[in-house]
């Protein structure tokens, strides 16, 4: 649905009256899902009506593009999240613990140890998702399936708090099926947190169990 006549307000609130209409028949409650706002590619400007609408939690995908904006919009709204929801590059851990609350895409053995090294480094514990390959497609990033139960002990061996499990479904197929297998490996795994589900397909991660929901075009209208 095209909303991009509507007001940065007017879009947070239909997003939220969309997942507490999915809570109900779901038991659950709106609450307890994060609502991401992603801000990636989007200057301050079109951020601040959406804080001023009442939004706290923001998503960025690149350390430099968040480095540019965030610091200055945390000084004047100390009281908003920053989750980092792209791919991180290992030699970025150190800028990234430093910048973010939260970080979605932990998938990898050297990344670990270098988020590691940062948290120890800078006494800054992130709580981290692990990203899942959930469609075993070699072009994305995330952990595959095979050897998840492995990555997932040395995660918890490190200290890093692990908030979960993250993951990108495959483009254009059911996104279910996938949000479906990851609430079950969360749940095999004794995890709670569930990082799924985007602006075309939240609603359905919601009634599937998402804690998080990362939603962009439909807070901010369709990307130019």
């Amino acid at each position: 649905m095209d909303n991009t006549a509507l007001t940065p307000a007017a879009r947070l609130a239909e997003v939220r009256a969309n997942i507490a209409k999915v809570c109900k028949p779901a038991r659950r409650e709106p609450a307890d899902i994060t609502l991401i706002a992603v801000s990636k590619t989007h200057p301050a400007e079109r951020i601040e009506p959406l804080i001023a609408a009442g939004q706290r939690v923001f998503g960025e995908n690149r350390v430099q593009e968040a480095q540019a904006k965030w610091p200055a919009l945390r000084a004047a709204y100390p009281d908003l999240e920053l989750h980092l929801i792209g791919q991180l590059q290992s030699n970025k851990a150190e800028e990234a613990v430093a910048l973010f609350d939260c970080i979605h895409a932990l998938d990898r053995p050297s990344l670990l140890t270098a988020l590691a090294k940062a948290m120890a480094k800078l006494a800054k514990p992130v709580p981290c998702f692990v990203q899942v390959n959930i469609g075993d497609e070699p072009q994305k990033g995330g952990c595959a399936l095979a050897d998840l139960p492995a990555f997932l002990e040395a995660v918890r061996a490190s200290g890093i708090p692990l908030a979960g499990l993250m993951c990108i479904p495959p483009a254009d197929i059911e996104p279910a099926p996938f949000f479906g297998l990851l609430a079950k490996l969360a749940a095999d795994h004794g995890l709670t947190g569930l990082s799924m589900g985007m602006s075309g397909d939240y609603e359905t991660a919601v009634m599937l169990g998402a804690t998080h929901v990362r939603v962009g075009s439909a807070l901010f209208g369709a990307r130019a």
